[in-house]
């Protein structure tokens, strides 16, 4: 049975490679090699094996190059994607802290024009009560000289009635004359310091109108004035409550808290008083100018709020996200990650107190900074650490350098915030930031 299957086998292979022999001649000797079919068909399959496997390697070789530049060309535009949007970014950063020094300004000018307009009321009011004191020195002496008048007038009179009825004694006509002169005399000084109060009266009253038409324009010009800083109060203050509110924090809560460990000179701002005598005087003016300072109070604490809390990115240089806040693999990554070259320089998000600075585990090199309100930043994967534990720091000190230290698979910073032990998405507070400062 075998050797039918071999000589059908060899009858078939000899069809297609039928046997050859190659003669090899020399000066002395002539040689043959004899091909037999067999060997034909082995030496075939090796040549065509051999050359199958040449094209498949030269193909993939063709398709890895073509790939690999595909894949350069893919990371030279994401590359130049995300420079466009760091630099969109830096410019809207460079905007917003244009628009913070503006509102900044705006304030202060604000400040100084209510300074200006106290100053102001009071002079005017103190004017005011001077010529209401003169005017009534002025009808005090009106009415006794109108009295002294009545007086010479009576005795005038009775005099009169005397002579005509002849009652005067001797020697009365030179006396009557004495007294009439005396009388006329008195009468003719009464008429002039009549005139006279009468003329001051009246300027007076010139005077008062005038007064009060330059308290009326002055009113219209504090009113207006009044109107512009409540407008820039409440453009100011608005979007810090919005951001408070963003990143989970009661507004209400966290001034109520800055405000009971205000350390600032001065304290917070008290409440206006525009009377010279300890009384109340406009009383409208005075509720207004007060809101304005009750905000220009919560926009302080706002400010030294802003700077306990983590509004702010822990990096300067440019970076790329790497991985969020969330579960991965079924594990929860509790922070960010932000990858940018060795060394890059890392900056506290707030004020506070560094409660760990060296080793820890996974996180490597590792900085924890305990701030107000129950909040905690952790800065880990450092290469090198810049701070030491009961340091205090302040929002945007350096503090590291970034690195690729403890269970890391590249440079990069992890940048966690704990509010109350717990771990949150530090974005919150970094976009709830972004749309304010």
């Amino acid at each position: 049975m075998r050797t039918r299957l071999a000589i059908k086998t060899h009858a078939v292979l000899e069809r297609f490679f039928p046997e050859r022999r190659l003669f090899l001649r020399s000066d002395n000797d002539t040689r043959f090699i004899r091909l037999r079919p067999e060997t034909q068909a082995i030496a075939f399959a090796g040549s065509t094996v051999l050359v199958g496997w040449t094209i498949v390697a030269t193909a993939i070789l063709l398709m890895d190059s073509i790939g690999a530049g595909n894949f350069r060309e893919q990371a030279k535009r994401e590359q130049i994607t995300y420079q466009q949007r760091l630099n969109a970014l830096s410019a809207e950063r460079d905007s917003r802290a244009a628009e913070a020094l503006a509102a900044q300004e705006r304030f202060n000018a604000a400040l100084s024009q209510i300074s200006m307009m106290q100053t102001e009321l009071l002079e005017s009011e103190t004017r005011r009560r001077e010529l209401e004191t003169g005017i009534d020195v002025i009808q005090a002496t009106l009415r006794d000289t109108m009295k002294e008048r009545q007086l010479v007038n009576d005795r005038l009179a009775a005099l009169e009635t005397e002579i005509e009825s002849g009652t005067v004694t001797a020697g009365a006509p030179n006396g009557a004359d004495s007294q009439l002169d005396i009388l006329a005399d008195a009468l003719a000084r009464t008429a002039e310091e009549r005139d006279r109060v009468v003329a001051d009266a009246q300027l007076a009253l010139v005077r008062a109108a005038e007064m009060e038409a330059e308290i009326e324009l002055m009113e219209e010009k504090n009113d207006a004035i009044f109107r512009q800083l409540e407008e820039a109060m409440t453009v100011s203050v608005k979007p810090l409550d919005k951001m408070f509110e963003a990143a989970g924090m009661n507004p209400d809560t966290i001034i109520n808290a800055v405000r009971k460990g205000y350390t600032g000179q001065g304290g917070p701002l008290t409440p206006l008083s525009f009377s010279t005598r300890g009384e109340e005087i406009a009383p409208e003016d005075t509720r207004r100018a007060n809101r304005i300072l009750n905000q220009m109070d919560r926009l302080n604490l706002y400010r030294i709020a802003a700077q306990k809390a983590p509004f702010a990115s822990p990096l300067k240089d440019p970076f790329r996200f790497t991985s969020g806040f969330g579960y991965r693999w079924g594990r929860l990554h509790a922070g960010t990650d932000f990858a940018a070259p060795h060394g890059t320089a890392i900056y506290s998000t707030a004020d506070g107190v560094v409660v760990h600075a060296g080793w820890l585990s996974g996180y490597g090199r590792l900085i924890k900074i305990q701030h107000e309100f129950g909040i905690e930043t952790r800065y880990a994967h450092l290469s090198k650490i810049r701070v030491k534990v009961g340091q205090r720091v302040s929002r945007g000190e350096r503090i590291g350098d970034m690195g690729n230290t403890g269970r890391s698979t590249g440079t990069h910073l992890h940048y966690e915030v704990r509010v109350g032990g717990k771990p949150v998405n530090p974005m919150i507070y970094i976009k709830a930031a972004n749309d304010v400062f």
